[in-house]
């Protein structure tokens, strides 16, 4: 598709087979879709997915009929025994698309098969209008699980009209997996002082958008914590006893510290009866016979209460027990594990005690990641899924050459090595100030690579394409303007997050936030033996900062540039007819210019700056920013409510009136 440069007009994820003929089809203005009752779809919604984009892209209305005796332009059917044979993939979700002066037609494997014919004709529709190309389709995907996995509980609790929004989405690109990120934020009886205060998921949400994915094709998996990243729990009242450290539990609130810290001590038998109540529980929300318990990043494991019971058996043996465990007690209930793998991977002992149902969710973000920890799983026996990332986390504006790299790669290796299929991950760490839209161009990544890693699909290409079918921008660069923007972010949230968490709330140095910067982490015991006494906050934000003295350098340059993309995606967004996304997008943007701006002067307030060639150093009015950024927050608070609940908002809020105090009080 890449090298016809004269065409207009894309297919994502690009067809494994596709023939264009010279001709073009014109659609009836009063046409039928004709969808076999074979194909399962009760509801008749894929013949009403295309009747709606009919209407949206022809402003004609189309009629739906089933069975023999009615005539349909477009036929949706079921393949007989013989349509599909070994070349034309033979495998779930394979369909063939047939577009000549006939009519259209749409043969699929089975109901996914159909289902993902629908999704490539409706691209069709979408940027053609009435005017369709004649072309033949046999098409079937590289992997059979192509999930998305959203993080529905570090900021952000999605409202249900969005995430219904959501799954059409991934329903287009066809995907086939959806999971939520759960630690605190479902209303699980008898534990609302862990979910107070969180806009909470609650079972007659996850039954209705159990019903809603089920409908469009996509498996809603359950995915809660059950072992480590249980920070708001092990804070209550009621639960802290059940953690390694209780005496931590009353802690200020740390962003970064609910990353790292807060794991069951599974020495304890409560442990096994809470997670299990979790499980149990939710289970009875879903259809799905998965089950995702996560049980990744159990960093305190064995260094508090279950610290003895670790030194008797060991920490992988302590971690493989209670993982097993609950593996043992889903399969007994008739579900498959899942688990994510990272700490299996580090202590490749626990791989060869997996039980057989299991399957790893084998999570690398790294965008030079290698294949060497997907070639141990796969040497181990054990069934895996490969997890790359959309890169949004931490951040306004979306790392897309990160999540190029990162999925494409992925992708390629999970096909070498056997891997079950893709999860594409979008996390939502320090309290998910990425607003989710902005995650579409990574989504549509993984989409490409998990239905065709193969492809030789180049970035730039795969940005044109996008731009055109998600966006509807025929000038094909507004996803680029994004990347070109994203590359502009010198200090970001996660760096004014640090800054601010290294003051413990009372004035000292918070060492735990110290130890997961890198340029004070080495400095820290260093520092103690020189002066007996520990690091000041004052010497800890000089040295994160000194340390960011050649990047900060860059922000005036970086912000004309990001004041550029600005300018040139301007005139694109208003043409898209999108005003949610070009919203998004404004305030993303908006957002990262003002960070830029308080890092500079967060680093011209700590001295850091060339004593012999200041560039571009202009004084900086704190107080003036401090207000912009007030401004500012305001603006992102109304987009944040287009999406989710409010939830965390106030952390965030919070988080912003902090960087603003702190620059009136630097003004004085």
């Amino acid at each position: 598709m890449a090298s016809e440069n004269t065409r207009k007009w894309a297919i994502i994820p690009e067809p494994n087979s596709m023939t264009v003929g010279e001709g073009t089809v014109l659609l009836p203005y009063a046409g039928r879709v004709n969808e076999s009752i074979a194909i399962g779809d009760g509801d008749f919604l894929l013949a009403h997915q295309l009747v709606a984009d009919i209407r949206s892209a022809t402003g004609t209305d189309w009629d739906i009929a089933t069975g023999d005796m009615w005539s349909g332009f477009i036929r949706l059917r079921i393949a007989d025994s013989w349509d599909f044979d070994s070349q034309d993939g033979g495998t779930a979700g394979a369909y063939t698309l047939t577009i000549n002066t006939d009519g259209i037609t749409i043969t699929g494997c089975d109901f996914e098969g159909v289902r993902n014919g629908v999704q490539t004709l409706r691209q069709l529709i979408r940027q053609n209008g009435a005017v369709l190309p004649e072309l033949q389709i046999a098409d079937a995907p590289a992997c059979q699980i192509r999930g998305y996995y959203l993080d529905a509980t570090r900021g952000r609790v999605p409202t249900l009209a969005w995430l219904k929004q959501w799954a059409d989405k991934l329903c287009l690109y066809k995907y086939n997996q959806l999971q939520l990120y759960i630690e605190h934020t479902f209303a699980f009886d008898g534990m609302s002082e862990t979910w107070r205060g969180s806009s909470p998921l609650t079972p007659a949400d996850t039954l209705e958008f159990d019903q809603y994915c089920a409908n469009l094709g996509i498996e809603l998996v359950p995915s809660v914590s059950t072992f480590g990243h249980q920070y708001v729990a092990m804070r209550t009242q009621e639960l802290r006893e059940l953690g390694e450290f209780p005496e931590d539990a009353d802690r200020p609130f740390s962003f970064i510290e609910r990353m790292r810290h807060h794991t069951l001590n599974v020495a304890d038998d409560r442990a096994f009866a809470f997670s299990a109540q979790l499980v149990d529980s939710y289970l009875q929300l879903f259809r799905s016979k998965r089950f995702n318990i996560c049980a990744d990043e159990t960093f305190d494991l064995g260094k508090g209460k279950s610290k003895q019971e670790a030194q008797r058996v060991g920490v992988a043996a302590l971690y493989a027990t209670y993982v097993g465990k609950l593996c043992e007690h889903l399969s007994k209930q008739g579900r498959e594990p899942m688990f994510w793998g990272d700490i299996a991977i580090e202590m490749p002992e626990i791989l060869e005690t997996l039980p057989n149902n299991v399957t790893l969710l084998n999570w690398q973000y790294d965008p030079e990641a290698t294949d060497e920890k997907i070639q141990l799983v796969a040497k181990a026996g054990a069934k895996q899924i490969v997890c790359p990332a959309v890169w949004g986390w931490n951040a306004l504006l979306p790392r897309i050459d990160d999540a190029w790299n990162n999925i494409a790669r992925i992708a390629r290796y999970g096909i070498d090595c056997g891997a079950e299929g893709m999860l594409v991950t979008d996390w939502g760490d320090f309290g998910h100030v990425n607003d989710p839209r902005m995650a579409v161009p990574g989504m549509i990544f993984g989409a490409q690579y998990a239905w065709n890693p193969a492809g030789d699909t180049a970035e730039n290409d795969l940005l044109e394409r996008i731009s055109r079918v998600e966006y509807g921008d025929c000038s094909a660069r507004f996803v680029a303007l994004l990347r070109n923007a994203s590359a502009q972010a010198v200090f970001t949230w996660r760096e004014l997050v640090e800054y601010l968490e290294l003051d413990d709330g009372t004035g000292n140095c918070n060492t735990d936030v110290a130890q997961t910067i890198p340029c004070l982490a080495d400095r820290l015991v260093d520092h103690l033996s020189d002066c007996g006494n520990a690091m000041t906050v004052r010497e800890a934000r000089n040295r994160m900062m000194r340390n960011m003295a050649t990047t900060i350098e860059r922000i005036p340059q970086a912000n004309r540039a990001l004041q550029q993309c600005m300018v040139d995606i301007a005139p694109i967004a208003a043409h898209m007819g999108n005003p949610g996304i070009t919203a998004a997008v404004r305030i993303a943007m908006e957002g990262q210019l003002l960070l830029n701006r308080v890092g500079f002067a967060l680093a011209e307030a700590h001295d850091v700056r060339d004593a012999h060639d200041a560039g571009d150093w202009r004084p900086s009015d704190y107080r003036a920013l401090a207000r912009e950024l007030e401004c500012w927050c305001e603006a992102y608070a109304k987009e944040w409510n287009a999406t989710s609940q409010p939830s965390e908002l106030h952390r965030i809020q919070e988080t912003v009136w902090k960087a603003a105090d702190e620059l009136r009080r630097i003004s004085k």
